[in-house]
């Protein structure tokens, strides 16, 4: 493998009401606690939970295993909010996740917080990127060092 770069323009936030409205589409996604004020109708993000990718993200939040632990992390007034990059290239999928994962350390993750198998890789994120670091570069890290 070599050194690879990654756009991401992340889109949307989408609430537990409205993931249904979420694309059907191959990508990666963030689970984020959050406080929605409906009156304002604002959305404020308070921590990053998890991070994931899947050939279909709304199939996949819809029906993730980690729901209770995503809301097990929730403190009072919070709810679950998300955001998406929709990429198709499955490998390149993988590799951004994990790069994400291994820089960001979501308390949800347990895989690639403290390695990562892949050659140098470079996120650019942009768009509704919020708690995401702009721009993060992991090298390959081996747990077992």
């Amino acid at each position: 493998m070599s050194a690879k770069n990654y756009d991401l323009n992340f889109d949307g936030y989408w609430r537990v009401p409205a993931i249904g409205s979420m694309p059907a589409q191959s990508g990666i996604y963030c689970v984020y606690a959050c406080i929605h004020d409906a009156n304002a109708k604002t959305v404020d993000l308070k921590r990053l939970l998890y991070i994931g990718e899947a050939a279909d993200v709304r199939d996949r939040i819809t029906n993730h295993d980690k729901w209770q632990e995503w809301e097990g992390k929730l403190k009072s007034g919070e709810v679950l909010c998300f955001n998406a990059v929709f990429i198709s290239l499955v490998s390149g999928r993988e590799r951004a996740e994990a790069a994400m994962i291994n820089h960001h350390k979501p308390p949800c993750n347990t895989t690639y917080v403290n390695s990562f198998p892949f050659d140098e890789t470079t996120i650019i994120t942009s768009g509704r990127n919020a708690l995401l670091t702009a721009k993060l570069t992991v090298v390959t890290k081996n747990a077992f060092v």
